[in-house]
């Protein structure tokens, strides 16, 4: 390639030569060029819709400027032109149709003539920055990698795996004389005699890929132990530089001699990659709070990016669809580095010396031990995914975290169970062997397989291509004084090898692996004065609950799982019974502020059974309150009913000044997904019982009764990312005095042009209604709220300001309008456009009928300031039924708002887009 950059422009004009040798036993007709450059051309593109999907409006909202495309200007043989195609589905490849078949073994030069526009590095961290360089990846056309008769056609999804033939590379590279270029091709030559350009000349044999780093300062520094050049500019002003080539001497030789010799003169190690792929965990917090020293964070970061390069750069495994090879390897490596040079770290690091945190148990895990509870933080969820299943299909926070977390445990597992060095050496061999030829994961399975007579399909068929569950128990424990007899049950049917522990102090005293291929397998071993046999103690197998591990072998056993308290939150500890508290404060007008202590046993891991248990103190009625509920979750992994959820909860507030509430809202949900968890699609049937208890009050004067008892139904369909949003919901309600059914709509669409509308129809109607107040009726701008769902701050009140809280449901209209119910039926749309960022247009418009009384048809517009979507918003009224509102005395009482203040609620605003 001759390739001049135009830093104004963000612009590479390239021209290229390509000798493809077909090296397959197959004559090719066609061959087709990975161009993920043109991925970031419009709105359109797969990595658009991927950006969509994780709510990542970055890429929406962007100007054309800073999006990417590639401009083939020419693209011949050595005679003529070829034709070529690129679709609008697939923009990011290209297929080259061939004038004359290239049968097996022979060559083919094709001459490219394009222009690249780089993106914005703010989309993936790669492309140009606000400093005027560019940080470079992907850019241009490449073979794609031809395997199993056909040429390997991947869309970009932003996952750094790039399907690319092997390739020997010969670069010049035109840039400013001002500025810096830094890659991990080698230096062939530098041609400076030109005062405005110099021109670069790199070279680089058997790569898929490789990077370029282009700046005005070069940030690089070149440190250089004599098995491998690395140039690196990773972030650590708080180490000198002599520190620093101490960690990476140290990481480059445990690599080298871990996994194997680099096949690569150079290695660039970037601060762009490590962003893109971080150390995910406690030392993501600011740097004035990090719980690790200065050296230690840059040697995890030079660590875990480091090893991503040295693995990607060797390795000629299709990394989309064998993924999970390279995250073992990698994270393997780390757990192992991390035994050898910092075996008694601690994943809180220095905080878990502190007095204050000594009774948690988050404290006492070592530094390895945290990718385990990564992992099962999804597996709770029944959110965890088939180590062998294509990157592309991952989840974000399994493909980030999970999953290759769990990788590295599985092969850790694998080597702990084998015992004879058996995993190290097939690392190693299988290393090599990508040295020479294009690897797939059954080479490596081949490789592992061979070095053992013991059969190995579990481990495979399970562990990796499986995401069924491990789980064992203890049955039918006794003792004696020289020796100790069990029996183990499977839990799951599952099969996996996993070794029992015993222990005298906490020390171990003896571990042996069992194999329980029978159920409830009974086994025997020497007692060695052991106090408590465990099984799986060091967690080396990815078990799905450790609460049952255990079992005390002293003669009196007052409870085998003591209570503990901690303050606020904590990892699950398997021999204690965990109660978390924590202080509340809650609001409403007539409790005034309520502060009061959570007692519950929600830990950072789900668990099947939670209670949450808040009694408060009321300080504006001055009397008790407080609320309560009871959970239990049961997963189904390979349905796409996935979860049923049993429980009861029970509230007691004011709802007047004068009067209190108690509600039971007993109440079972059926959630759906489907197979691709990837799909935003989420369906749930719920079925509860609302009884509320009512104090009568002389504020109140609606006639309704006070006691009541309520059985309701709903039905939900939500499919909802950046672009597109669409709801579904019926709702069925039943009671002594009133029957009713309602529907509710609701899209969302964010166009082209960056403008968005929103749309919402209600119809509602009563299938009986023998109530003679409008407390159960249709609410025309704001429900009643019989059920007590929704967090109203004066739910009693119709003045002031507490009148003006806004709440999406029912009629959903923002003026208060007369008449405000309908006791018979009612059908509402509601609408608004966004004019400019947050600011957007709304219109309402609905017919509504009361008994004896004729159908009204009722309308509202105003303005709309949708600040934080469904948390934060503000509606000012202009013209309805009431006329001009704007005109009218006493406007600020018509404003409207919406404010939420559940934490709860607003994490999952910044939460979505992982799961």
């Amino acid at each position: 390639m001759e390739v001049a950059v135009n830093l104004e422009l963000k612009t590479l004009n390239v021209k290229q030569d390509i000798t493809y040798h077909n090296i397959s036993n197959d004559t090719l007709t066609s061959i087709v060029l990975n161009d993920w450059n043109h991925s970031f051309v419009d709105k359109n593109t797969p990595l658009a819709r991927r950006f969509s999907d994780e709510f990542y409006r970055g890429f929406h909202l962007a100007k054309a400027a800073d999006r990417g495309k590639t401009t083939i200007l020419s693209l011949t043989d050595n005679t003529t032109a070829l034709e070529w195609e690129r679709t609008e589905k697939n923009p990011d490849y290209v297929i080259v149709r061939l004038n004359q078949k290239l049968l097996p073994g022979e060559k083919i030069d094709l001459h490219l003539t394009y222009i690249a526009k780089i993106p914005n590095d703010k989309f993936t961290h790669f492309g140009f920055d606000q400093n005027g360089g560019m940080a470079l990846k992907n850019w241009f056309l490449s073979p794609a990698r031809f395997e199993n008769h056909e040429f390997i056609k991947y869309n970009n999804f932003n996952l750094d795996d790039i399907a690319n033939a092997t390739a020997d590379y010969e670069i010049e590279i035109k840039i400013p004389n001002q500025y810096a270029i830094t890659t991990d091709l080698n230096s062939v030559a530098k041609d400076v005699s030109n005062t405005d350009y110099s021109i670069y000349s790199f070279s680089g044999k058997n790569r898929t890929d490789f990077s370029l780093y282009i700046e005005k300062q070069n940030s690089f520094r070149t440190y250089d132990n004599g098995l491998i050049e690395v140039e690196t500019n990773i972030k650590n002003k708080k180490i000198d530089e002599i520190q620093k080539a101490i960690i990476i001497d140290r990481v480059v030789s445990f690599a080298t001699d871990f996994i194997g010799k680099y096949p690569h003169e150079k290695i660039t190690v970037s601060q762009t990659d490590y962003d893109r792929n971080p150390f995910y965990g406690l030392n993501q917090l600011p740097s004035f709070i990090s719980p690790f020293p200065d050296d230690f964070m840059f040697e995890i970061q030079f660590l875990k990016t480091f090893l991503n390069n040295y693995l990607k750069n060797s390795l000629r495994l299709d990394s989309r669809k064998d993924n999970w090879v390279y995250d073992g390897i990698q994270i393997y490596t780390m757990m192992k580095y991390m035994e050898e040079n910092h075996l008694d770290k601690k994943m809180l690091g220095r905080l878990s010396d502190m007095k204050l945190f000594k009774s948690y148990n988050i404290t006492n895990l070592t530094f390895n031990e945290q990718y385990s509870y990564y992992y099962m933080l999804m597996a709770r969820k029944n959110l965890d995914q088939p180590l062998g299943d294509p990157k592309n299909t991952l989840i974000k926070f399994n493909e980030q975290i999970a999953s290759k977390y769990r990788a590295g445990l599985s092969l850790s597992y694998l080597d702990d169970y084998l015992n004879h060095n058996i995993v190290p050496e097939s690392v190693k061999e299988f290393y090599n062997l990508n040295k020479i030829q294009q690897t797939n994961r059954y080479d490596f399975e081949k490789i592992v397989i061979k070095k053992t007579p013991k059969n190995l399909d579990w481990f495979f068929n399970t562990i990796i291509d499986s995401r069924d569950i491990i789980d064992y128990k203890f049955t039918h424990v006794s003792r004696t004084a020289d020796s100790v007899r069990f029996s183990i049950k499977n839990k799951t049917g599952i099969y996996a090898p996993i070794p029992v522990y015993g222990l005298k102090k906490n020390t171990v005293v003896f571990k042996e692996w069992v194999e329980p291929t029978i159920k409830d397998s009974v086994y025997e071993f020497d007692r060695k004065n052991a106090d408590k046999i465990v099984l799986n103690y060091d967690n080396e197998v990815p078990e799905y609950n450790q609460r049952n591990n255990w079992k005390s072998l002293k003669s009196l056993v007052i409870t085998n799982r003591p209570i503990k308290f901690n303050f606020a939150k904590d990892l699950e500890d398997p021999y204690y019974n965990q109660i978390l508290y924590i202080p509340t404060l809650t609001y409403n007008y007539y409790d005034g502020f309520t502060p009061g202590i959570r007692f519950h046993n929600k830990t950072i891991l789900d668990k099947p059974f939670n209670f949450d248990i808040n009694p408060a103190y009321s300080i504006k009625a001055g009397t008790l309150s407080g609320s309560s509920a009871f959970s239990w979750n049961q997963y189904y992994r390979n349905s796409t009913l996935y979860n049923v959820r049993y429980s009861i909860s029970q509230n007691y507030f004011h709802y007047a000044p004068d009067a209190t509430y108690l509600r039971l809202n007993p109440m079972v949900a059926f959630r759906i997904r489907e197979k691709d968890f990837r799909d935003n699609r989420k369906q749930l049937f719920l079925f509860r019982q609302v009884i509320v208890n009512r104090e009568e009050s002389a504020y109140i004067t609606d006639n309704s009764k006070p006691n009541y008892s309520i059985f309701n139904a709903r039905y939900s369909n939500t499919k909802t990312e950046l672009i597109d949003h669409f709801s579904f919901m019926t709702d069925l309600q039943f009671s002594g005095g009133f029957g009713k059914a309602s529907g509710e709509i609701e899209y969302r669409r964010l166009f082209q042009n960056n403008r968005k509308i929103n749309l919402r129809l209600f119809a509602g109607t009563f299938l009986y209604n023998r109530t003679n107040s409008d407390y159960f009726s249709f609410g025309l701008d704001r429900p009643t709220d019989y059920l007590f769902d929704y967090n109203l701050f004066g739910r009693s009140e119709s003045t002031g300001f507490f009148s003006q809280q806004y709440v999406i449901a029912e009629g959903g209209f923002k003026s208060q309008l007369e008449p405000s119910y309908a006791n018979q039926w009612m059908t509402t749309l509601n609408a608004s456009y966004a004019v400019w960022n947050w600011v957007e247009l709304y219109g309402d418009i609905g017919f509504m009928k009361n008994k004896h009384q004729s159908e009204f048809f009722a309308y509202d517009t105003g303005v709309r300031l949708n600040l934080v979507p469904d948390y934060f918003e503000l509606y000012f009224p202009v013209y309805s039924n009431n006329g001009w509102e704007v005109s009218q005395p006493r406007y600020n009482e018509k404003i409207r708002f919406i404010i939420t203040f559940s934490p709860k609620t607003l994490v999952t605003l910044f939460t979505r887009k992982w799961f």
